[in-house]
């Protein structure tokens, strides 16, 4: 039977396609190789900390090593993660649309993708970046690593994200089937929305940072040099204007694809639909009012007691998520299938992440943990426990569905228990390590904290090993798998009760008319 897969045959039918299902699939593949390169970074990390003498890599090694980490992991993996490969290969789909609003746009984003990409990964070539992720100013402005390639490099991957967020809003403004008005719209793509209108908005700050950045490392125009009128902590309120929006790039479509997961395997209407919808929105736009938290150590006591308020108001519409996934669980026919289990997972440790946030926002305990490893298990415990599990959680849960095979269920289970384990093996140990004051990004440590330091090495070697087993079965999956129904998990959303599995390369041969939500499960609710 002919699909988007075997359509048309060759490796160029598949670089230029302007099917938004072949570009999420390329997508996929390119992230999940920046996702394995910040990945073996991260091991070589940890690696040398078993010990604070040094085993393999110098001091800027290290400070290389962690840099490419951070700057990999953010900015080609994570913020990209679900937008592009979930949220290309299903917007059209769940609105009933055969593509996107501007599919040459489409394709271009991809290939601008790529473009940075080889940017970033040709720093590494070239003397890779000692800076860290951030590429805080006077030092990124003086070091002679290569800071110009890689940064650059994350300026032209600003573009894709742009011009992916302008073709999602035209998508879901026009290209709805009919009978779907905004409240009967699945609520990833709510999700989708919200994120697109912070890509619009914040990513050009990024951009014109990045640019100003150059500007100063090439021709010393002084912006940020204090010598001469500049102010480096001026760079430092730009970045994070666009940085801390950006954690919502990436946390707001993984709420997205729970809201999907939670319904379908407790087989119940979501609780509270349009509180979901409308708090996807006021994160949006609170997200662009408390960048200064990241300042707090350096910016007036005024401003940082208006920044850590902020910082405790944008937890509400979270939480308003939590409560009603909890609520949409309660008496639900509970399917413990591979993606509800990482939906579980995303809801234990997400939680640990919020909570542990609101410490930090507190002003005086901010003070003590602030530039510790507190901060890194916190914002691994948003960005990995949160956006990797959902993003995790909403490939096994579309699997089916992308490519008509189903994996090893009980291979994913496995892989599930290393992972959950591991990863709290890693980075629950780094809290008690930052709260007795281990700072982040020391090549070396007193011999205190070296037990902290081996057990979080252990669990990142569990964490790898469950990630390969993933890799196997998935990959296995493709040429063995049992073949896929088009609705094996039941749901109610156009891609499942519409469509083949995998779709046609013209997914829907006429418009479907929508004459109901999409969580109707025969369930009253809010």
């Amino acid at each position: 039977m002919k699909n988007y897969i075997n359509e048309k045959k060759g490796l160029m039918s598949w670089l230029f396609s302007l099917d938004h299902k072949r570009i999420g699939v390329m997508y996929l593949v390119t992230i999940f190789a920046a996702f394995a390169i910040g990945g073996f970074a991260a091991l070589a990390l940890r690696f040398e900390l078993l010990s604070p003498d040094k085993i393999m890599l110098t001091a800027k090694q290290y400070n290389q090593a962690f840099t490419l980490h951070g700057a990999i992991m953010v900015f080609l993996f994570i913020v990209p993660s679900i937008p592009a490969t979930l949220g290309n290969f299903l917007l059209p789909l769940q609105i009933g649309a055969n593509d996107v609003a501007f599919p040459r746009l489409n394709l271009a984003s991809f290939h601008i993708y790529i473009l940075g990409a080889i940017f970033c990964i040709a720093s590494i070539i070239l003397g890779s970046v000692d800076t860290g992720w951030t590429f805080y100013t006077p030092y990124s402005t003086t070091t002679d690593t290569a800071v110009i390639t890689m940064v650059t490099g994350i300026f032209i991957l600003g573009f894709s994200s742009i011009l992916t967020g302008v073709n999602f809003i035209s998508t879901i403004h026009y290209l709805r089937a009919p009978g779907m008005g905004w409240f009967r719209m699945p609520l990833f793509v709510w999700s989708l929305y919200a994120t697109a209108i912070i890509q619009v908005l914040a990513t050009p700050v990024l951009a014109i940072t990045l640019v100003l950045l150059l500007l100063e490392k090439v021709w010393g125009i002084g912006i940020f040099d204090p010598a001469i009128g500049g102010d480096p902590v001026l760079f430092q309120h730009f970045f994070w204007f666009y940085s801390h929006p950006a954690v919502y790039i990436m946390i707001l479509p993984a709420m997205g694809v729970m809201n999907e997961v939670v319904t379908t395997f407790c087989r119940k209407n979501i609780f509270g639909y349009g509180a979901i919808a409308y708090s996807s929105i006021a994160i949006a736009i609170i997200s662009f009012l408390v960048w200064g938290h990241h300042l707090f150590t350096s910016e007036s006591e005024v401003a940082a007691t208006i920044f850590s308020f902020l910082t405790f108001l944008v937890a509400i519409p979270s939480g308003i998520k939590i409560f009603n996934w909890i609520a949409t669980m309660y008496k639900g026919s509970i399917d413990l299938s591979t993606p509800f289990l990482y939906f579980l997972g995303f809801l234990f440790l997400f939680v640990i992440g919020g909570f542990t946030g609101i410490f930090l926002g507190a002003l005086a305990i901010d003070v003590h943990l602030h530039d510790t490893y507190f901060v890194v298990a916190h914002f691994h415990y948003v960005m990995f426990g949160g956006t990797l599990y959902a993003f995790i959680s909403g490939l096994h849960y579309w699997w089916p569905k992308m490519f008509g095979k189903m994996y090893s269920e009980s291979w994913a289970k496995v892989a599930y228990w290393f992972i959950f384990i591991g990863f709290n093996l890693t980075f629950f140990i780094q809290f008690i390590m930052g709260s007795k004051g281990m700072p982040r990004r020391y090549y070396s440590y007193i011999d205190e904290f070296q037990i902290y330091h081996q057990i979080s090495t252990v669990g990142s070697w569990l964490l790898a090993i469950g990630f390969i087993i993933m890799l196997i079965y998935l990959v296995k999956s493709l040429t063995s798998g049992k073949k896929a129904h088009a609705n094996p998990w039941g749901a109610l959303t156009l891609e499942w009760t519409e469509l083949p599995s995998p779709p046609a390369y013209h997914a829907f041969e006429k418009s479907p008319i929508v004459t109901k939500g999409p969580y109707e499960y025969g369930v009253e609710e809010s």
